[in-house]
């Protein structure tokens, strides 16, 4: 069964905030799955704490975004935010850096399907629902999460260039399921 998770756009003065994973050394919106009764809201407000050292206050539900393919699927939830208070820090085995961006200097590389998610709420879209699938030819016919990680740790590579040239060779793509306003 694909996993419940959630994607916030903290926006501040025209900037977005973003985290590096630690996993893979990519770039992220602060992010993470929903636990057993916690509202999505919860959730959003619990995983941007976490992640990034900021309380925020949700201002928008800008759609549904679906992960499918041979990765693990996932269907997540992204809302619109604003710091309330907190400072900013990394979690400790998640996050190793937390940064306010430009909209016009988004950094890479960005993890899978974090660039439509971040144009989306550049443009100010509500009501969106977005499939991505993505497929890696070299894998398993599903791959779970720990064995993803376990591929990393044995192909000798540096984390972020591990992820890059897994989604090189990844067939990708997007199908706007439901156009949001």
């Amino acid at each position: 069964m694909p996993g419940l998770a959630v994607n916030v756009a903290v926006i501040y003065e025209n900037k977005i905030l973003l985290t590096k994973r630690e996993d893979f050394e990519t770039w992220i919106l602060p992010s993470g799955g929903v636990e057993e009764d916690e509202s999505l809201a919860q959730a959003a407000i619990r995983e941007t704490k976490e992640e990034t050292g900021l309380d925020v206050e949700l201002t928008k539900l800008v759609g549904i975004y679906s992960r499918l393919g041979n990765m693990s699927s996932v269907h997540a939830v992204l809302f619109v935010a604003k710091p309330i208070g907190g400072e900013i820090k990394c979690q400790e085995g998640e996050t190793i850096a937390v940064e306010w961006f430009a909209f016009d200097e988004i950094p890479s590389p960005l993890s899978f399907g974090q660039r439509k998610k971040i144009e989306d709420v550049i443009a100010g879209i509500s009501g969106t629902v977005v499939m991505h699938e993505i497929n890696v030819p070299p894998l398993s016919e599903k791959i779970t999460r720990k064995e993803l990680i376990e591929l990393r740790d044995k192909s000798g590579l540096p984390r972020q260039d591990f992820y890059i040239q897994l989604i090189e060779q990844a067939e990708l793509k997007e199908k706007i399921e439901v156009q949001g306003d």
